[in-house]
């Protein structure tokens, strides 16, 4: 169950003030997990004992039962690569069933309506720049070179070049960042950088709990199990490819054309052998 989710279970019995402290959680959901009752009461413009009551409503004892009951939905995703190799030598592998479950998942959650609001930013765009943390950089790969094939100006950014590479980035950008828990500063940064400078946000992340969530435009959640020891790359990859497929579609004779040229290109250099 989410944050938003338990809102909505006890919405009846929220008062006013509560439902504007609601409306802060929804805003930005790492204010829960990361954050103290100072911390909530001055963004959502409530008084300290609010917040306690605010918590109480929900069915908690007070604010530290349910920041560690947000905490506790985090503790799997949050376990490091070194934890999760001593817990799965230890364990029936079950990987396989669960990466189906994943990406089934995306299937599920990037249906043709989320698809065709994620990918608008994208088609509109003068520029698109492609973040990612590490471990989804497969993802962002994914998405960078599909996107190339079929619309310009479409941009990976790497941690050691963010600066040069986002300096001219403004309104009419648009930034694709992929990111799940254990969240990257380097990333998490530069989406926080791009979006005060006007650039639309599309986040694919792990839940609302996220802090690319709290500033992204259009986000998606995807779920990302662990593989051994490290996150799979699989739902990432399958969304960035979802999503190629649908920007090429609404794209359409653009993305026909730019194809095209990309054909002339290759065969007048030779690219690939050709086939007996």
């Amino acid at each position: 169950m989410t944050v938003q989710d338990r809102i909505a279970e006890y919405g009846d019995r929220l008062t006013p003030t509560d439902r504007r402290i609601a409306e802060a959680v929804s805003s930005d959901p790492t204010l829960l997990a990361f954050g103290t009752v100072s911390d909530l009461a001055a963004r959502s413009g409530a008084s300290r004992p609010s917040i306690v009551r605010f918590a109480t409503r929900l069915g908690f004892s007070g604010y530290t039962e349910l920041q560690d009951w947000v905490r506790e939905a985090m503790s799997e995703q949050l376990s490091s690569p070194s934890a999760r190799i001593r817990q799965h030598s230890t364990e029936a592998d079950g990987s396989r069933d669960t990466m189906i479950d994943a990406l089934q998942h995306v299937f599920d959650v990037l249906d043709d309506a989320k698809l065709r609001t994620m990918a608008e930013p994208i088609v509109s765009a003068q520029r698109v720049y492609v973040l990612s943390g590490e471990t989804s950089m497969a993802g962002a790969r994914a998405l960078q070179s599909g996107l190339s094939m079929v619309r310009p100006s479409v941009l990976l950014v790497h941690a050691h070049s963010v600066g040069r590479d986002l300096s001219g980035a403004g309104p009419g950008d648009t930034a694709v960042v992929f990111d799940f828990a254990r969240y990257r500063r380097s990333a998490v940064t530069a989406t926080r950088t791009l979006a005060s400078l006007g650039v639309t946000i599309v986040a694919l992340t792990d839940g609302p709990l996220s802090p690319l969530a709290a500033v992204a435009d259009h986000w998606c959640e995807l779920r990302v199990p662990a593989v051994g020891p490290f996150d799979s790359s699989g739902p990432a990859v399958a969304a960035a490819e979802l999503l190629i497929a649908r920007v090429t579609a609404d794209l359409g004779e653009a993305a026909r054309e730019r194809i095209d040229q990309l054909e002339t290109v290759w065969r007048a250099t030779g690219t690939f052998i050709d086939e007996p």
